[in-house]
């Protein structure tokens, strides 16, 4: 019922999103193609796909062989314009995301922010060693580039072909936008899949000529200590889990945890939260209410960026907390196939590092 009400404002902003497509086709907003490899991972709905955890896959497959770079929106960061990450930069700086891909690939990498991506790469490719290939983390709607790739994530249990605009549901563009995608994955499926439930999927989804689909899942590793905590020795089976999390779809890490509690407590914060004393307290408060032995509290890797320089994060100095880090698997031949896609399209298109406009 709530669906129909909200459909009229869904139009409405379905028209309004369909405009700003023509004027990127009839050429009358510039689109900017530049000299060098760019992968773009993105999505057409409102988080919760897992481009992180791809993000670093792609990067992880790149970095051996060639100068990576990623840049990204930084969004919540309270910084401005251009931004290259440091070793003092905080997720304050460069958002939680950026953060995580600094601290994760250190040294290895460049990462920057920037909310204009052809400003942004292009500093990248101003700077000393350019990248020789550059990952846009979030930017498939950020249509003045054209990427050499795009990749188009959709969630297993909330296909996009299946979803409806917001308000009405959870798209942020048109399901025609999917067309432009070279590759599409759908992600945190299970860990067995069957080929009958892909094959009813890539129904689904009715891919175009050009398009390949794959098929991938999150594998979570064991648990890290939150390092200005109290030092966590880890057991196999917990009486209660107290998990809280600030992003889009915690489904995957709650059903992974089941398997390690009899009781899982979640806290649920808007994606991105960023945490105040007062949720502190409340997590806190929840700790104090379980009377049980074996506790845990639990995060993601991503809120814990957000919580590493946080000055209300010694309230739980006195408590055992992880964070789980995930990684992202492919089914079968999958994993093949993808990485000589993407590993070939970069060799095939190194270049100068200059760039150059032109109409889309």
């Amino acid at each position: 019922m709530l669906k129909i009400l909200l459909y009229p404002f869904a139009l409405l902003y379905g028209l309004a999103i369909g405009f700003r497509h023509i004027l990127f086709n009839l050429g009358i907003l510039p689109v900017k193609s530049y000299d060098v490899p760019i992968i773009n991972v993105g999505n057409i709905t409102m988080g919760g796909t897992g481009k992180t955890p791809h993000t670093e896959y792609i990067t992880r497959l790149l970095q051996k062989d060639f100068s990576v770079a990623i840049l990204s929106r930084g969004y919540m960061r309270k910084s401005k314009g251009f931004v290259l990450a440091k070793e003092t930069s905080s997720y304050k700086d460069i958002g939680d995301e950026s953060m995580q891909y600094l601290l994760k690939f250190s040294n290895k990498i460049r990462v920057a922010v920037d909310r204009n991506r052809c400003r942004g790469v292009e500093k990248l490719l101003k700077l000393n060693n350019p990248p020789e290939v550059i990952i846009l983390d979030d930017a498939l709607q950020h249509r003045h580039i054209k990427p050499g790739i795009n990749l188009l994530l959709t969630d297993y249990r909330k296909l996009y072909s299946e979803d409806y605009l917001f308000p009405a549901g959870r798209l942020r563009d048109l399901k025609s936008a999917a067309k432009r995608a070279n590759i599409i994955i759908v992600t945190k499926t299970e860990r067995i899949l069957s080929p009958l439930i892909k094959r009813l999927i890539e129904k689904k989804l009715a891919p175009e000529p050009h398009q390949k689909i794959y098929f991938s899942y999150l594998k979570y590793g064991e648990p890290i200590g939150i390092p200005s905590l109290k030092k966590v020795t880890i057991e196999k089976q917990y009486s209660t889990i107290i998990l809280f999390t600030g992003i889009a779809n915690p489904y995957p890490l709650k059903d992974n945890l089941r398997y390690r509690c009899r009781e899982l407590i979640s806290l649920d914060f808007p994606d991105h939260h960023n945490y105040t004393k007062n949720d502190i307290l409340l997590i806190l408060k929840t700790w104090d209410e379980q009377f049980t032995k074996h506790k845990l509290i639990v995060t993601t890797e991503k809120d814990a960026m957000r919580l590493i320089n946080s000055p209300y994060l010694r309230l739980l100095k006195d408590l055992p907390m992880v964070y789980l880090p995930i990684e992202v698997k492919f089914h079968g031949q999958d994993k093949n196939n993808f990485n000589t896609q993407i590993i070939n399209y970069v060799r095939k298109n190194q270049r100068n590092s200059s760039f150059s406009s032109h109409k889309n």
